[in-house]
C-alpha cells in the first residue's frame, strides 16, 4: 500500500505488525469489529500479531483471525523482528512497543480502555483512540492523509 501524504515522503506499507494486549484486545477478548477488520485487511498486506500471550488464548485468536499470533518475550523482540523487515507499520500502546514504533516506518500508538505508555505515545507517528480505529486506517488510508498533512 502506497500512501501519498502531501509535504512528507510517501509511506509504502506491506505490512502491519499488531501488539495484541491493550492494542487489539481488551484483557484478552477481541472484538467483532476486531476480528473484522482484521480479516479484510489480510487481503491486501500481511498483518502480523506480536504477543507475549499474556492471556493463553492464542489459539482462539488464531481461529478467529486467521492469523496465528508471533510469541515474543520483550519489547526487543518485537524491535528485532520489525527492523528485519522493510515496508512496515507498527501498532502498539505499552512500553514494551516503544522500540517496535521507532523501528517502524510508521508507527501507530493506541490508547484504549487499558491506556497508553507516554513512551509509546512519544514514538508514534499517529496515535488513535482504539485498535478498530488503527486497523481503520489502513483500510481508510485518506484517514492518514488527512491527519498528517501539513
Amino acid at each position: 500500500m502506497r500512501i501519498d501524504i502531501p509535504g512528507r515522503q510517501a509511506l509504502e506499507i506491506e505490512t502491519v505488525a499488531c501488539d495484541l494486549n491493550g492494542t487489539l484486545s481488551v484483557d484478552g477478548k477481541l472484538s467483532d469489529r476486531v476480528v473484522d477488520a482484521l480479516r479484510t485487511l489480510q487481503s491486501s498486506m500481511q498483518v502480523v500479531i506480536l504477543t507475549a500471550a499474556t492471556f493463553g488464548n492464542l489459539e482462539e485468536i488464531t481461529r478467529l483471525t486467521g492469523i496465528t499470533p508471533i510469541l515474543i518475550s520483550s519489547g526487543l523482540d518485537k524491535e528485532r523482528w520489525v527492523a528485519a523487515r522493510r515496508h512496515v507499520a507498527a501498532v502498539g500502546n505499552g512500553a514494551n512497543d516503544v522500540a517496535m514504533l521507532r523501528a517502524a516506518e510508521f508507527g501507530i500508538a493506541v490508547i484504549g480502555s487499558e491506556g497508553a505508555s507516554r513512551e509509546a505515545l512519544m514514538a508514534a507517528d499517529l496515535v488513535v483512540s482504539s485498535g478498530e480505529a488503527a486497523l481503520d486506517l489502513f483500510l481508510n488510508p485518506k484517514r492518514i492523509v488527512a491527519t498528517l498533512r501539513p
